[in-house]
């Protein structure tokens, strides 16, 4: 049997399917992961289900079936849906004393010993793609998560597999059609985030989608470490480390996409949770124009890239979409003529044209060397993919201040907080007010579903499809630098930019109800995240806005103001503005 694999993937040269090299590659990678060769190249992406099970038909002289199967209604009768899904077979059709049976893996010869003594009829197999016996198998039983739970063995059902069985579990077929269920479910309901948990006797399995948690099915706590360990070992981790967090990635090919997953594994009380980011490399956005921004909002972004130098952030919470708003910018900056370098932990999208760099803290190569050894590559462009730290950020003010165009996330409630995270940080006011450009604050809002405007459908399921950007872009100009040069106070911040046009997330929130993207509901979060900047006034409660010198809902003073409109400040004995004398 030990020359079957080399057999087959020898059919697969011959047959054009892979290269010499290729073949070499997936035997070494064979000797790790201990699964088939077949299934090792499908999962390198070095070639595709049905070249393999066409090759296996070859080898083993059966006959090979494409998709999609047709089981006759008299074999699906014949066979229990639980010992079909077990087992990963499709009983097609019954001839006298035979029965007809579609397999993923002909060489599982406990399958066929089984379906002859539960149907008592001759098994003969016909080869078909492990993807197409599932889809027939979903036709003929109905598909569903909880039907994959049901098939596995009793011993995963009912007790906690020991330490050395633990890896041969990781490599039962149950396990690894339930595991790949769940993550290609995952991506067909567009979720950003797999969250695999400990909930008392139980495992859940949430997805998140749109950036809200749903529950996805519930696990048999038996079960557990055998998933876990499933994910663990295709993302090329350690299995007998439970007590240590740990970090890998793998590849996911789905529907002509070629998919990375980014698994976070952290010990939690007597057991592990696992949290598996899902990314798509070529889902880049084309442009700023499809992300939500106002018309004039997007102006002004537009002309901050233009002029080419300084640091352009992007603000708000982990999740909030700061990434893709960078690489939208980058997206209509011009990389024939211009060279531009993007430094990312980890690399989420490929942008052509571009020089992405891969930050490695653990092998000496965080953001702030990287980006010294970047600036003596001659950028045009440089995007760095978070501002950590006062290193990082002097060292992009300054290539800023040389003529670069820095682009670059930050974690802030809001724009004109990025300002004060800076100075906060220990970055001279005097370089944040000669570097910065201007900063974009968002959040993300769940779009309503074109076809049914919120009423639920089929789609969409509760009414909402996709999401869209909630903004509020701050510009710096020449009277804001003075300001941040002299250490000006947030509230005074706030205030200026105001002026210069900067408006509320909570007003863009409002914008994204009255053009029909999406709800008062939905925005009710985003209103919550800003009232950071805004104080209940002293006699109605009402939120003011920090800066205001009236209550907008009471009239009610808060500050002393000029008969010029400037506000006063306890002390001035004359308005600094008009020179008008202050009233006691």
């Amino acid at each position: 049997m030990s020359h079957r694999p080399r057999i087959l993937g020898q059919l697969l040269q011959e047959a054009g399917a892979v290269s010499a090299g290729v073949l070499e590659q997936a035997l070494e990678a064979q000797n790790q992961t201990g699964l088939r060769i077949g299934e090792t190249l499908v999962r390198m992406g070095a070639t595709d289900e049905e070249a393999v099970s066409r090759a296996l038909a070859l080898q083993l002289g059966l006959a090979f079936l494409e998709a999609p199967l047709q089981p006759r209604p008299e074999a699906i009768e014949l066979v229990r849906g639980d010992l079909a899904r077990a087992r990963h077979v499709v009983p097609l059709r019954v001839t006298g004393r035979t029965l007809v049976l579609a397999m993923a893996d002909p060489l599982d010869l406990g399958a066929v010993d089984d379906l002859q003594f539960q149907t008592g009829r001759r098994v003969d197999a016909v080869v078909a793609t492990p993807t197409a016996v599932a889809e027939a198998l979903d036709v003929a039983y109905g598909g569903t998560l909880e039907r994959l739970v049901a098939s596995l063995p009793e011993e995963l059902r009912t007790q906690v597999a020991v330490a050395d069985e633990l890896e041969r579990a990781t490599r039962s077929a149950p396990v690894v059609r339930l595991v790949d269920r769940i993550l290609s479910e995952a991506v067909e309901r567009r979720a950003s985030d797999i969250h695999i948990e400990e909930t008392g006797s139980d495992v859940r399995v949430r997805y998140r989608v749109d950036g809200v948690l749903r529950r996805a099915l519930d696990l048999p706590a038996a079960s557990r470490r055998a998933v876990l360990s499933r994910v663990k070992v295709m993302a090329g981790m350690d299995i007998s480390v439970r007590r240590r967090a740990q970090d890998g990635r793998m590849a996911l090919r789905h529907a002509e996409h070629a998919l990375t997953l980014r698994v976070s594994t952290l010990p939690v009380n007597e057991g592990e949770k696992a949290v598996v980011r899902i990314l798509d490399p070529e889902a880049a956005p084309r442009d700023l124009g499809g992300l939500g921004f106002s018309a004039d909002d997007l102006a002004r972004i537009r002309g901050l890239l233009a002029a080419q130098e300084g640091v352009l952030l992007a603000a708000g919470p982990t999740g909030s979409g700061k990434s893709t708003t960078l690489f939208a910018a980058l997206s209509e900056v011009d990389r024939e003529t211009q060279n531009v370098v993007t430094l990312e932990d980890p690399v989420e999208y490929r942008l052509d044209g571009a020089n992405q760099i891969q930050v490695d803290r653990r092998a000496g190569l965080g953001f702030a060397d990287a980006l010294r050894a970047v600036l003596r590559q001659d950028p045009d462009v440089v995007m760095v993919g978070e501002i950590r730290d006062r290193e990082t950020a002097e060292i992009a003010m300054a290539a800023a201040v040389t003529g670069h165009l820095v682009l670059s996330t930050i974690h802030t409630t809001d724009a004109p907080g990025a300002v004060t995270r800076l100075l906060n940080m220990g970055v001279p006011p005097f370089l944040v007010a000669g570097g910065l450009a201007g900063v974009i604050a968002q959040r993300l809002v769940r779009r309503l579903c074109p076809e049914c405007r919120g009423h639920g459908c089929d789609s969409c399921g509760e009414g909402y499809r996709g999401r869209t950007g909630v903004f509020q872009v701050l510009t710096v100009t020449d009277a804001l630098r003075d300001e941040i040069t002299s250490g000006v106070k947030t509230s005074r911040l706030r205030s200026l930019a105001r002026e210069a046009g900067m408006a509320s997330l909570a007003d863009d929130a409002r914008r994204t109800v009255a053009e029909g993207l999406t709800t008062p509901h939905e925005i009710t979060r985003v209103l919550h995240a800003d009232r950071g900047v805004t104080l209940p006034c002293r006699v109605c409660g009402h939120a003011v806005p920090v800066g205001a010198t009236a209550c907008p809902s009471c009239g009610t003073h808060r500050k002393r103001v000029c008969a010029c409109g400037s506000t006063l400040e306890r002390g001035w004995r004359f308005c600094p503005w008009c020179v008008r004398p202050v009233a006691a």
